[in-house]
Order: structure tokens, then C-alpha cells, then sequence
């Protein structure tokens, strides 16, 4: 596989994001055993950079992410997230970035993964009432320490990411981003790359919408984040489908998947991009993993970059993104 850098990071340009197989899915944890080839596959197929969060669960995720990697732990770029559980209070949801939750949530998720390190660690989300200043200032000392290799920010509004990078250079900033979030093209991904940040974004394959095989929100659990997600709404997911129409089109066209065509077209968005489908099975990975070799002409790339945008919000409270 194909190779990107995010900040000093080398990393395969296809990662893998473990939330799936854990939390906020249907089939969310009824298989660890599907979860744990499914990671090892990866490892296989030259994915070198694995994605987790302790949210995701909360806890088991990472949990089942260690055991996974095993002793191939050091061979690989681990990123995990803090920042959305308030340990110095209940342990409940909710954003936290004063220093010492970070450290405890840190310190956590070291125990849990099986490491000494993380190479990559992000605050989950912003958190409005601690000053940027404090949370940047923990992330330096954990670098310094040799805990972190490197940080990042999860959903970060520009002036935020500037005001974080001059403190201490932030390695990645990680937010929402495909065919149907096109977003971070008119203010962040410039920014990132005048700045030399790396950029991952999560859900490239739209949620598993964009795959084409979500036609309807039936066949999802009801505990599935997807049902209360405005894109999925009955009138929206009409709308929306016309996105899914016009990628399998292109795929039909380039002899591939959607999910294929999907993860291409952010591969040709350029260099520092390392885009991480999230999926439980072997055969999901194995198609995602061979979008590393398609390469999208012109006029395809084209057109599927004149998609409209999609119908509904991302989430449903977009007030704890972007800030």
C-alpha cells in the first residue's frame, strides 16, 4: 500500500477506523472475533495506521484493539482520542480538556491499548470552557514526556487549529470529510496545508451510506446512530440517494465498488490525506484496502467532485462540531 505523511508520521494512505465494531452501530460489538481477523487482515494487507477513541464503548474498543495488534503493536501508527468523558467528575460524556482529565484519560487508554505510547493522540472534541492554551500545554508534555508522539484535534474550527499550532505543532486534525461532507475544502484543508498539518478524515464512505447498501434505515438496529442522523431522515435519505446513484455510475464506469470510487476520489484530493473506513468484516476491508490502486480519470474525478451537496446536517446538535 501506498504511503502519505501526517506531520512526521509515516502512514498508509488507507487507515482503518475501529469505532464500528464496538459502539454506535448496528451489530456494534456481537462479533469481536470478525473484529479481531478483520484488524489482523489489515495488518496483512500493509495498514499501518489504526484508529480508535475511548469513547467507543466506552473502553472496550481499545481494549479489543491491543489485543489485536498484540506484538505487531510497534509496527504500526495508534491513534486514540480523549477529551469526551469527564473523569474527575462521574466518568459521564461530556467535553473535558483541562490537563489533568487528558492525563487520566491518557494514562487509561495506555493501559487499555497495551502501550507505552500512542503515536497519535486527539482531543475527541472541543472543549469551549478550558483554554486552548491548557489543553496544547498537556499535549506538549506528554510529547515530552514520550506518552504521545505526536497530537491532533478532532473537529477543530481554523482560528482554534492556529491558536493550537503556534503553541506547539499540531501533527493532525481529524473532522468529517467525503463525497457527501465537502466541508473542510473551503477554509480547513487550505489552512492545513499552509500550516503542514495532516488531515484524516473519518467517514469517508459517508456512514456506509455512500457504499450503497443503506437504501433505507430498516434494516438498521434501533440503537444505531444512523437513525437520528438528519441524512438518514426519510426525505433527506430520498435526496440523498441521488449522491449513491451517481457514485455507483462512476463505479460501474471504472469497474469497481462505490465505496472503492469514494475512498479514490479522497485519495486524489492529494498529499497528508489519510482518509480511515471503519468496518468489522475482512471483505469490507479487502474492498476498501484495493481503492489504494484505483486510480479515477479526470472527467470521473470531475464529476464527482460536482456532486451536489447532501440533504441535512451531519449530526443532529452541529453545535459541538467545528468550533
Amino acid at each position: 500500500m501506498k504511503h502519505t505523511t501526517l506531520g512526521t508520521l509515516d502512514v498508509s494512505r488507507l487507515g482503518l477506523g475501529t469505532m464500528g465494531m464496538s459502539a454506535f452501530y448496528s451489530g456494534a460489538g456481537a462479533d469481536d472475533a470478525e473484529s479481531t481477523r478483520t484488524i489482523r487482515r489489515a495488518l496483512e494487507l500493509g495498514v499501518t495506521f489504526f484508529d480508535t477513541a475511548e469513547m467507543y464503548g466506552p473502553y472496550i474498543n481499545e481494549e479489543l484493539l491491543g489485543r489485536a495488534l498484540g506484538a505487531d503493536r510497534d509496527s504500526v501508527v495508534l491513534a486514540t482520542k480523549g477529551g469526551t468523558l469527564r473523569h474527575l467528575d462521574d466518568g459521564s460524556y461530556g467535553y473535558d480538556g483541562r490537563p489533568e482529565n487528558l492525563r487520566h484519560a491518557l494514562e487509561g487508554s495506555l493501559r487499555r491499548l497495551g502501550t507505552d505510547h500512542v503515536d497519535l493522540y486527539y482531543q475527541h472534541r472541543m472543549d469551549p470552557s478550558t483554554p486552548i492554551e491548557d489543553t496544547v500545554g498537556a499535549m506538549a508534555e506528554f510529547v515530552a514526556e514520550g506518552k504521545i508522539r505526536g497530537y491532533g484535534l478532532s473537529e477543530a474550527a481554523p482560528e482554534r487549529i492556529r491558536a493550537a499550532h503556534a503553541i506547539h505543532p499540531i501533527t493532525a486534525i481529524q473532522t468529517e470529510y467525503s463525497l457527501w461532507t465537502r466541508d473542510p475544502e473551503s477554509e480547513l484543508l487550505p489552512l492545513l496545508r499552509e500550516l503542514g498539518v495532516g488531515f484524516v478524515p473519518y467517514s469517508p464512505l459517508g456512514r456506509g451510506f455512500l457504499t450503497g447498501a443503506i437504501r433505507s434505515t430498516e434494516s438498521l438496529e434501533a440503537t444505531d446512530f444512523r437513525r437520528n442522523n438528519p441524512r438518514f431522515e426519510s426525505d433527506n435519505l430520498a435526496e440523498n440517494l441521488k449522491i449513491v446513484d451517481a457514485v455507483e455510475s462512476v463505479a460501474a464506469e471504472a469497474g469497481a465498488t462505490p465505496a472503492q470510487v469514494a475512498l479514490a476520489w479522497i485519495l486524489a484530493q492529494g498529499e497528508g490525506i489519510a482518509p480511515i473506513p471503519g468496518t468489522k468484516r475482512v471483505s469490507r476491508l479487502e474492498e476498501n484496502v484495493a481503492a489504494d490502486s484505483l486510480v479515477l480519470g479526470d472527467d470521473q474525478l470531475a464529476a464527482l467532485s460536482a456532486l451536489p451537496a447532501p440533504a441535512g446536517d451531519r449530526y443532529a446538535d452541529m453545535s459541538a462540531v467545528n468550533r
